[in-house]
């Protein structure tokens, strides 16, 4: 059984950080792609960073220089870095893991930035 489990979301202020993980089992890790993505009230769900099996790393350019993903392959997590968050951050934060023709995803974990 597949599961993708987030945690590290929650209410920060402006400029403040988050850091999210994603715990990954049920499936070959290291061989997956992993991403992080999100949706805001009303709109579509995005992609945010995605990290490949290889450790190459491509951003969204509204969180590229603030935000970090990162992988251990050996604890089968994945983790975003989020810094100089701000309110347009806020959204319902994804785990992601593709490899082929497999999809998963996580449950999802909220990242509220507000004063």
């Amino acid at each position: 059984q597949v599961q993708l489990v987030e945690s590290g979301g929650g209410l920060v202020q402006p400029g403040g950080s988050l850091r999210l993980s994603c715990a990954a089992s049920g499936i070959s890790f290291r061989l997956y792609v992993m991403g992080w993505y999100r949706q805001a009230p009303g709109k579509q769900r995005e992609m945010v960073a995605i990290i490949s099996s290889g450790g190459t790393s491509n951003y969204a350019s509204s969180v590229k220089g603030r935000f970090t993903i990162s992988r251990d392959n050996v604890k089968n997590t994945v983790y975003l870095q989020m810094n100089s968050l701000e309110p347009e951050d806020t959204a319902v934060y994804y785990c992601n893991a593709e490899y082929r023709k497999n999809t998963y995803w996580g449950q999802g974990t909220q990242v509220t930035v507000s004063s």
